[in-house]
């Protein structure tokens, strides 16, 4: 019998992540200050430019953690934190200066907690390294806007230290900065939406489950399978409850063949539940998980090559992404339910 559907390496990255999202929140803030604070037109334009990025980081941050199905509070350093700094920007006791200067270390701060947590789904599993595949995109930003903070306190400690204007060629250094980081990243820092349309979610959910199952059955060890699966059952759970309250209701009028979609995902329900049952080390179990994995894959494959045509023939761009906010606001609730129901 599978005892628990938690893990503790999970939910030491699930609380990584809440840091984050706390901290995304506090970046946010302070460039709303700065660009109140800031006379100067081309520092305040570079900063709403930045604003406007982490805003849509934001969603994105959002995506990636209700992908990674594993819910947590910030830790309470974090909190404290976020709490002194914003006290601190709020107030009159640091110059512009040294507002931003502090505001450079948290963007540090927020880069290296994102390369670490992809160093650590590395080693605790693949099915983590394909859910949170979008925080390349924070990681690199956090990154090119590091450098661009780096030229406007040159900026503004030379005025401060000599009320005078230091050599504005540094801009080309930051956008040479910038462009090398570019270059690495590729097509990550292409994005410009801070929503992903639905199809687009619901495949990322469906890459997921492909790895858990990946996982599960080639693993012999029965603490790692017992991890997968309750995984796996957290995220089918919460997948499925999101597609039949959002998704399903939806595109009915336009596809024939969506109560069979209902059947699948109830079959699939019951099919979790008799797995959970199971002991893990059990010869059993692998063969009920192949089973599960074949009505999945019918499923997963009936909806990407029948379904998804009917929502992109039927529903706008906007309309796609409004159903994949709603997706998402629907298996976040239900997974902090599960987060609960384990205290």
């Amino acid at each position: 019998m599978v005892s628990t559907l938690d893990d503790t390496k999970r939910i030491a990255i699930a609380a990584k992540l809440a840091d984050m999202k706390a901290v995304q929140n506090l970046l946010i803030s302070n460039e709303q200050i700065f660009i109140q604070a800031s006379s100067d037109d081309e520092i305040r334009k570079k900063i709403q430019d930045m604003l406007e990025d982490d805003q849509k980081n934001l969603g994105v941050l959002d995506t990636v953690i209700v992908q990674y199905g594993v819910k947590s509070e910030p830790r309470e350093t974090t909190q404290k934190l976020v709490a002194e700094a914003q006290k601190l920007m709020e107030g009159s006791e640091l110059t512009l200066f040294e507002k931003v200067s502090q505001h450079e270390l948290l963007k540090h701060k927020q880069t290296m907690t994102g390369l670490l947590i992809h160093k650590a789904a590395q080693v605790v599993g693949a099915d983590i390294e394909a859910a949170i595949a979008p925080l390349n995109t924070l990681n690199f930003e956090n990154r090119a806007h590091q450098e661009q903070l780096k030229g406007i306190l040159e900026i503004l400690g030379v005025r401060e230290l000599t009320g005078k204007d230091a050599d504005q060629g540094l801009w080309a250094r930051v956008q040479d900065a910038v462009a090398a980081l570019t270059g690495v990243a590729g097509s990550v820092v292409t994005r410009t939406d801070d929503e992903i349309s639905i199809r687009d979610l619901i495949r990322m959910d469906h890459t997921k489950t492909d790895t858990l199952f990946a996982e599960i059955l080639s693993s012999n060890d029965a603490q790692k399978i017992q991890e997968y699966f309750g995984q796996l059952y957290k995220d089918l759970s919460a997948h499925s409850v999101a597609e039949e309250q959002v998704v399903y209701p939806a595109v009915r009028s336009y596809y024939e063949s969506t109560q069979d979609l209902y059947n699948e995902q109830a079959e699939m329900k019951r099919m979790l539940d008799e797995i959970k049952a199971i002991n893990p080390s059990s010869s059993d179990f692998k063969a009920r998980t192949e089973q599960l994995m074949a009505t999945v894959k019918h499923h997963t494959t009936q909806e990407e090559n029948e379904m998804f045509a009917k929502i992109s023939d039927n529903f706008s761009d906007e309309q796609q992404k409004q159903m994949a906010t709603e997706f998402k606001t629907v298996k976040s609730k239900l997974q902090d339910q599960m987060a609960a129901s384990t205290k």
